[in-house]
C-alpha cells in the first residue's frame, strides 16, 4: 500500500488526543477496578466503597473523573445517585481488552 493512501487515512489531531485520553484513563487501576463493577451491575457510591474497600472520597473523585470522560453515567433517585457505564462501547472496549490479556 502506498504510504500516501496511509496518510490521507490517518486517524485525526483530535480523535487521536480524544483515544489517547481514554487509555490514560484506563491506565489508573482504581478506574478499571470501578468500571469493572459497573460493567456487572449500576452501583452507588456506598456500594462501590464496599466493593472496593475504598474511602467514599476518593471513589467520589474517580467517578467524577470517569464521568467528564462520558465514560459512566449517573442516575438519581430520591437522595441517592446510582452510577453504571455510559453505553455499550465502553463495556465493549473493556471486555476486548481483558480478552486480549488473556489472549497466549
Amino acid at each position: 500500500m502506498d504510504f500516501k493512501v496511509v496518510k490521507e487515512n490517518l486517524v485525526d489531531e483530535s480523535a487521536a488526543n480524544a483515544m489517547a485520553d481514554l487509555f490514560k484513563t484506563l491506565g489508573d487501576p482504581t478506574r478499571v477496578k470501578i468500571i469493572h463493577a459497573l460493567s456487572q451491575s449500576e452501583l452507588c457510591v456506598h456500594d462501590l466503597t464496599q466493593v472496593l474497600d475504598m474511602g467514599q472520597s476518593a471513589i467520589s473523585h474517580q467517578l467524577r473523573f470517569l464521568r467528564n470522560l462520558r465514560i459512566v453515567k449517573r442516575r438519581k433517585v430520591g437522595k441517592t445517585v446510582f452510577y453504571s457505564l455510559d453505553d455499550d462501547h465502553v463495556e465493549q472496549i473493556f471486555i476486548q481488552t481483558l480478552q486480549h490479556l488473556r489472549h497466549d
